[in-house]
């Protein structure tokens, strides 16, 4: 029966975003599939976590559209996300759920939180950050960078960075609470929980915040980066303009997907960091 609701609702949900556009074809099967086993390995906790990041980062990519435009082309992906950016968003978390399943354990949980605190963020960062009225500023240098260059960072985007982590742990802990007979790893259902979930908020804030981070770090250190012989401007495409853009930093592999893999792995480490410090685990 897991399976089934898991499989109904995937389809639904990935279905709708297929039609406005939100996911290729590739996106549409790889989100049916990763939110069916979801479902059917947690519960509606998990996948209901995971379904709060992408309806709010599908919204978010769609809204004030043509003023992100120019930020935009600098990607190598596209808003209508394809398979391997919703394995790269997702895929981390599934793997945790998973591990959950086979070895229970408290930290399982925190760590599913941090990575989808962490993707949330960085979607949120990038979409809201690129309304920002001044240039972002290299995460290394300090100085101006063009709106959407690889590890750019704005007053807006860390603030939206933050808001997106803490969207994370408001949206589980309102799961828990809402979703009759359902629980999660840390959650005995008795009322020391009402102290206990809103440190889900906390520990996703941070972990999203820093995550986030990451991300951008490695954007501006390790990622694939040209610039378009036509305009100038470093992009993470190896084309722009019509013409072939010549490479000028990051290594073999680290693409847009690597790097927000990366940077959700550094969410779900911040967000066990955080869980055993304060002795939740």
């Amino acid at each position: 029966m897991e399976w089934m609701i898991g499989l109904a609702g995937s389809v639904a949900i990935a279905g709708a975003a297929y039609a406005k556009r939100s996911l290729s074809g590739s996106g549409f099967a790889a989100a049916v599939v990763l939110g069916t086993v979801m479902y059917a390995l947690g519960s509606a906790v998990w996948f209901g976590t995971l379904i709060a990041f992408f309806v709010s980062s599908s919204i978010l990519s769609k809204w004030k559209k043509q003023k992100k435009l120019r930020a935009e082309s600098a990607y190598e992906k596209t808003d209508r996300r394809d398979a391997g950016q919703v394995a790269a968003n997702g895929g981390l978390a599934l793997l945790l759920c998973a591990g959950y399943v086979l070895w229970p354990h408290p930290l399982w949980w925190y760590a599913f939180l941090g990575a989808m605190a962490a993707v949330n963020a960085d979607t949120w960062a990038t979409e809201i950050g690129g309304l920002s009225a001044k240039p972002p500023r290299s995460i290394l240098t300090g100085r101006r960078v063009a709106a959407g260059t690889s590890g750019g960072v704005s007053a807006l985007g860390l603030a939206a960075s933050m808001a997106g982590g803490l969207f994370v742990g408001l949206a589980a802990w309102l799961l828990l609470v809402l979703v009759s007979g359902q629980s999660a790893p840390d959650a005995s259902g008795g009322p020391e929980d009402a102290v206990r979930l809103p440190v889900w908020c906390a520990a996703a804030w941070i972990a999203g915040t820093i995550g986030s981070l990451a991300d951008s770090l490695l954007g501006a250190t390790v990622q694939l980066t040209y610039r378009c012989a036509v305009c100038g401007r470093d992009v993470e495409q190896r084309r722009h303009c019509g013409q072939p853009a010549a490479r000028v930093r990051g290594y073999a592999g680290w693409n847009n997907d690597a790097v927000n893999v990366a940077g959700s792995l550094a969410g779900a480490a911040s967000a066990v960091v955080f869980a055993l410090l304060l002795g939740l685990a």
